[in-house]
């Protein structure tokens, strides 16, 4: 997959379809939308998609915000599906003033190639965000190109939203997660020496430090699977502090795999999230703290013979 960034002036050689969109999380409704692009490479086009970096509740709303998707994961999950290319068009005072007219005719049509897009019925963009759909439907016959107007993908009676899956993260509700994304929860990262805790008690672990700006679930233990050059590996995983062993306040996320005894530092590595066991505890001792991590274990291994 090619990945466009840190520029706006960059042309397209083939011609394209096209999904606007924030994708973070990239969730069921996203999945939508990417469907549409996809089948039209049947017919030459390529795949592409458009997001703004950063996004614009980060531009807009002046402060930080925790992603369900950092631009690591956005680009994996992307490539992974067979996207082409992925454009992230850097989002400033110029950019977002463009007119939502010149925005479809000379980026998405001259830069880009546009032959077709696939919109969400809420989608908007350009100055103001007045650009929409029903924009995007008028200006098709005079500059060729065909438009797809995706409904809403709900759940019960819900609407599937990345602030949806915000709710289940951050509750630690890693089944609906699951369920409105279409996969489990995922954290990406390399790994990291840790204090080698593990290894002292017998369950040596694959520690990861995520970037600030990945929303967590509630600090405890998951059972996870964990792919490792590329294979996936059952496991118990930890998020949290670590207040038994570290005075430390970073946050780190500890895996112990089930038959595995690899040197991987430094390998990126992908976590599933697929449960909540019990959430973060102090231990007065570390022998108190293998006794638990060795019951997590046993849990996990019954999890599994379950699922």
């Amino acid at each position: 997959m090619d990945i466009i960034q840190e520029t706006t002036s960059f042309q397209l050689k083939k011609p394209s379809a096209i999904a606007i969109g924030k994708f973070d999380g990239i969730h069921q409704g996203h999945m939508a939308l990417l469907k549409e692009i996809l089948a039209q490479k049947e017919k030459g086009l390529q795949a592409v998609v458009f997001t703004f970096d950063p996004l614009p509740d980060i531009f807009f709303g002046g402060r930080e915000c925790q992603l369900l998707s950092t631009n690591l994961e956005k680009r994996h999950l992307l490539e992974q599906l067979g996207v082409d290319v992925l454009v992230e068009y850097p989002l400033t005072k110029e950019s977002a003033s463009i007119s939502p007219e010149d925005f479809v005719r000379n980026i998405l049509c001259k830069q880009m190639q546009m032959r077709y897009i696939a919109a969400g019925y809420d989608l908007s963009f350009g100055d103001r965000g007045m650009g929409n759909a029903k924009l995007l439907r008028e200006m098709a016959p005079v500059l060729d190109y065909e438009v797809s107007v995706i409904d809403k993908i709900c759940l019960g009676e819900r609407e599937i939203s990345s602030t949806y899956v915000r709710e289940a993260v951050a509750k630690g509700d890693m089944e609906l997660a699951c369920s409105l994304l279409g996969r489990p929860y995922l954290i990406l990262s390399r790994v990291r020496h840790g204090q080698r805790l593990g290894h002292v008690i017998g369950m040596p672990t694959v520690n990861l430090i995520p970037e600030e700006e990945k929303l967590l679930p509630p600090y405890g233990v998951y059972f996870s699977e964990t792919l490792v050059n590329g294979c996936w590996y059952k496991g118990v995983t930890n998020i949290g502090m670590r207040p038994t062993v570290s005075e430390e306040k970073s946050v780190t996320v500890e895996t112990f795999l089930f038959d595995f005894d690899q040197e991987i530092y430094d390998t990126m590595v992908g976590v599933k999230l697929l449960h909540h066991s019990r959430n973060e505890m102090r231990f007065h001792s570390v022998e108190e703290l293998s006794a638990q991590m060795h019951e997590d274990a046993r849990q996990a291994a019954d999890y599994f013979a379950c699922h």
